[in-house]
């Protein structure tokens, strides 16, 4: 008995005929038509996993938080508490509202009198804009030199290569804290900087699956067929290589953050902007393990882990797409 095939995803396209001026409309929706069902099948496979969903629910919690920060928070993160309204005694090394009655402030206040749960909800936004951020610049620079240098070969592969190779030679976290003792203590400069470095394993690895998939029959096929090089790219190698580049995007989240902590704790921090490493670098300024005001370090240490593992739980979630034998 004969099976019926399983009808084109552009059967709708397809169907009747193409006059010459619809014919480059027609293209676009076929590129957007495969774009979409390409990332609606790996959304399925990627979700499929508990403790996936159970990270992307992490990181839409801290996204809802950095968002509605202003309206969570109670004070702004820089301005300091008094004991009264006169505004002459600092509240400064405030316990915890559960652990003093005499305290109204839920995680207690730092040494210089700021509220501490106001500053880790006010955090996240910059936590998070590092991560997402570079994680889309790491993913797209990245595929687009690997694409490029895979596809082309030969001098623009060896020019591409070379420029991997360089920044290989450069560890991530000690020269980020060069480039920003450089640069200045900013954001954005730690943003830069971390840009800047990150996108090499997602070239170098996204070139290698490119050298592989340009020599497969229906890219062959598409070139003799007179296809230009970017509908190659485009349709053919891109959605194939979009779960590794996804992969170490995700893996990008949880090296940013770290990467924006590390440089925080060590004093290069943006001192406009608070985040949850210059809640670290500050609480071990004025020796806050030393005096026992553990909830000054501990709920940023909490909130930079729990990101950090949901970022490489969904970068396991791809490792087992790009590699069905992990599963």
């Amino acid at each position: 008995m004969a099976t019926q095939d399983k009808p084109s995803i552009f059967a709708d396209i397809d169907d009747g005929e193409v006059d010459q001026e619809d014919e480059s409309v027609d293209r676009w929706r076929r590129n957007l038509r495969l774009w979409r069902e390409t990332l609606a099948k790996q959304w399925r496979m990627l979700t499929d996993d508990l403790m996936v969903r159970l990270a992307m629910i992490t990181i839409a919690f801290f996204m809802i938080v950095a968002v509605f920060a202003p309206f969570i928070a109670p004070y702004r993160p820089l301005n300091r508490q008094y004991e009264s309204d006169a505004g002459i005694i600092v509240a400064d090394w405030m316990e915890p509202s559960f652990m003093s009655s005499e305290s109204g402030y839920l995680l207690g206040t730092t040494a210089e009198g700021f509220d501490i749960f106001s500053q880790l909800v006010y955090g996240s936004r910059a936590a998070l804009l590092v991560g997402l951020v570079a994680a889309v610049f790491t993913a797209g620079i990245g595929t687009l030199v690997g694409l490029t240098a895979g596809y082309y070969g030969g001098k623009i592969d060896d020019m591409l290569m070379r420029i991997v190779d360089f920044l290989y030679g450069m560890p991530l976290l000690p020269t980020v804290i060069i480039l920003v003792a450089l640069l200045g203590p900013s954001l954005w400069n730690i943003l830069l900087a971390i840009i800047l470095l990150q996108w090499r394993s997602t070239a170098r690895v996204i070139r290698s699956q490119a050298l592989s998939l340009r020599e497969r029959p229906f890219v062959k096929a598409a070139q003799v067929a007179g296809a230009s090089d970017w509908h190659i790219i485009s349709r053919h190698l891109a959605p194939n290589v979009l779960p590794l580049s996804f992969l170490y995007g995700a893996f990008a989240i949880a090296w940013a953050i770290l990467a924006e902590a590390g440089v925080s704790f060590i004093g290069l921090g943006d001192p406009n902007t608070v985040s949850w490493g210059t809640m670290l670098q500050s609480s071990r300024a004025y020796s806050a393990l030393d005096f026992g005001a553990w909830w000054w370090f501990i709920p940023p240490g909490i909130c930079i882990g729990l990101v950090v593992i949901s970022g490489f739980l969904i970068g396991r979630g791809y490792e087992e797409i790009t590699n069905p034998e992990l599963r």
